[in-house]
């Protein structure tokens, strides 16, 4: 009994730590995003049932309730008792190691962003460089999946992913640029609190354009309709991940999900004010909840981004391959390099985000 209380002495004194805080709150993020990830998969499912007039998963239920809600995790249960076949010529370490590389940045990125003002994993102070960085570390796993699998068709489509995903990462980076001029900060707890004020307040207003590049990019990023050459059966069979079966199959699609999440809370955070209520400052309703931050108003802004990429499916057709590569290198790089200019005058001039006290 002595060793039990020292032991719960101990553990106390370690979650009352700041290593022991963090790492209880990354706990409670990597639970919430797992979870968060299965729901998406059934809620997308029912999204386009309900715009193509169909039901959508609507038999297995939890507990003999709320029919199809047990349809993701019936899913996992039969990836999980699938086979993982791995090519008798592949490079098996690889081919094993490529899903948790693709796996891994989605969420590893969540440490730097602020869920609320109080609560962030980590503060670092350039947060904006380490998502940069982890969010490039996402094509490893593609080139690493499609070349060990040791099938044509498997590395035709990781060279066609990649180039796709090198792209649109630089259309990306520039937007981020954007951000940081008028922020003047890579932390990014401190561009949420730079978008104090209410809604006119967030970026979105003077950054449109870079919002338009940096929400498209990603959606191609995610290799997301319309952008979904990866998946496109009719040209490249099922591109990179052709040869995967199984949990191994599975990781890759988590890593696509979780990271439609993580797009969506970076563009939230970026040009949407985070935890910042919409109301902000406005006499009367800026005392409610309307005005006070909170993270209820950044799930809600992550939550109406993810409809967006579920919507964008249901919507438009599969792009061909040239048409995604003029889109990417012709028209988002070039109104993100205008833009900046832009940016610069509105810096010199003193207009908008760069009017205000902080700035100086």
């Amino acid at each position: 009994m002595l060793d039990l209380a020292k032991l719960w002495s101990a553990l106390l004194d370690f979650a009352e730590s700041p290593i022991g805080h963090s790492t209880g709150w990354i706990i409670v993020i990597t639970v919430a995003l797992i979870i968060s990830v299965a729901l998406l998969t059934l809620w997308e499912r029912k999204v386009i049932g309900w715009m193509q007039l169909r039901r959508g998963p609507n038999r297995v239920r939890i507990f003999g309730l709320l029919p199809g809600v047990g349809q993701p995790f019936a899913d996992v249960v039969k990836l999980l008792l699938k086979e993982v076949v791995i090519p008798t010529n592949s490079n098996r370490f690889l081919f094993r190691v490529a899903p948790m590389i693709a796996l891994v940045p989605a969420f590893a990125a969540w440490a730097v962003i602020p869920l609320s003002p109080e609560v962030t994993v980590s503060r670092a102070d350039a947060g904006l460089l380490y998502l940069l960085s982890l969010t490039s570390m996402g094509v490893y796993g593609v080139i690493i999946a499609g070349w060990a699998a040791n099938s044509k068709y498997a590395f035709l489509g990781a060279m066609r992913s990649a180039a796709q995903m090198v792209a649109y990462e630089i259309a990306m980076g520039f937007a981020l640029v954007g951000v940081l001029m008028a922020t003047g900060s890579m932390n990014l707890g401190t561009i949420v609190r730079t978008q104090a004020g209410g809604l006119l307040s967030w970026n979105w207003f003077w950054l449109f354009p870079l919002l338009v590049v940096y929400f498209i990019s990603g959606v191609a990023e995610t290799n997301r309709a319309p952008f979904d050459v990866a998946e496109g059966e009719s040209e490249i069979v099922a591109g990179f991940h052709v040869e995967y079966s199984g949990i191994a199959f599975a990781l890759f699609f988590l890593a696509e999900y979780a990271n439609m999440i993580l797009i969506s809370a970076l563009t939230a955070t970026f040009f949407f004010g985070g935890w910042q209520g919409p109301l902000e400052g406005y006499p009367g309703l800026g005392a409610t909840f309307l005005g006070q931050p909170s993270f209820l108003w950044f799930g809600l802004k992550v939550f109406v981004l993810v409809f967006l990429f579920l919507w964008f499916r249901a919507t438009f057709p599969r792009y061909r391959y040239d048409q995604i590569m003029r889109l990417g290198w012709k028209a988002l790089i070039p109104v993100t390099l205008v833009w900046i200019g832009v940016e610069m005058l509105l810096e010199l001039y003193r207009i908008g985000p760069w009017a205000r006290p902080w700035f100086h």
